[in-house]
């Protein structure tokens, strides 16, 4: 069965043929934590995602469950945030893990590949209102975006760069004694600024060489994603 729902992730539930490059990929952000029971599936869930070229998977691992005995190394509270802002921005009044949030606008439990999957077929049909290029060169970024018609600003500029995969040994909490691989972990997620979006985006920023990095263009206040890209 978890062959089965790999496979729906992987090639989508209709089995439609490969994206092009040009296509705007799916953004999906899984809030998850070493220290959860719960997450391991949908850890695996977002792996599976990570292969994929039409969406771009991330794993943001929070810090709200280092109290039971583990501290997750790759938890952050800024991510912790991120999560509690989207409760607010949906009217939620409790945040959880495993919880994905797909384009910035649909909350699902994370652990349901049927649903995450049938959620990103979804949002491949939502409008494209900005178009957003990464250049890269070694440590350097340039970013240029601009808007289509009918967008409407302010937009927040994030940049994040993230782990493609690494291993965990969890020696306490929950999930002792076991070992898990996880992928795509953000780290180093930040806030470039607020772009009004009434003349095109152009800037420069340094980033690690070693590692892809993420752009996301997103409605302030924990809006929509209007747009996504990924240099590796």
């Amino acid at each position: 069965m978890k062959f089965l729902f790999s496979t729906l992730l992987v090639l989508g539930l209709t089995g439609a043929a490969a994206v092009h490059a040009q296509d705007r990929p799916v953004v999906v952000e899984l809030f998850t934590s070493q220290g959860c029971s719960s997450c391991p599936p949908a850890d695996e869930i977002l792996a599976a995602l990570a292969g994929r070229d039409d969406v771009i998977a991330l794993a943001l691992h929070v810090d709200y469950w280092d109290y039971i005995g583990w501290k997750d190394q790759f938890g952050d509270p800024d991510h912790a945030t991120r999560q509690r802002a989207y409760a607010v921005a949906g009217g939620r009044k409790s945040v959880y893990t495993p919880e994905m949030i797909i384009n910035g606008i649909t909350d699902i439990v994370g652990a349901k590949p049927m649903a995450v999957a049938q959620a990103i077929i979804d949002h491949k049909n939502d409008p494209a209102l900005v178009d957003l290029t990464l250049t890269r060169s070694g440590g350097s970024l340039r970013i240029n975006a601009q808007t289509r018609p009918g967008a409407k600003g302010p937009f927040t500029v994030h940049l994040l760069q993230y782990i493609p995969a690494q291993k965990a040994h969890i020696k306490r909490g929950e999930n002792a004694g076991h070992a898990f691989s996880y992928h795509n972990i953000a780290k180093d997620w930040s806030v470039l600024g607020d772009w009004p979006a009434q003349e095109p985006l152009a800037l420069t920023t340094q980033i690690e060489a070693s590692l892809p990095a993420v752009v996301i263009i997103q409605q302030s206040g924990a809006g929509p994603i209007a747009a996504a890209a990924r240099a590796k």
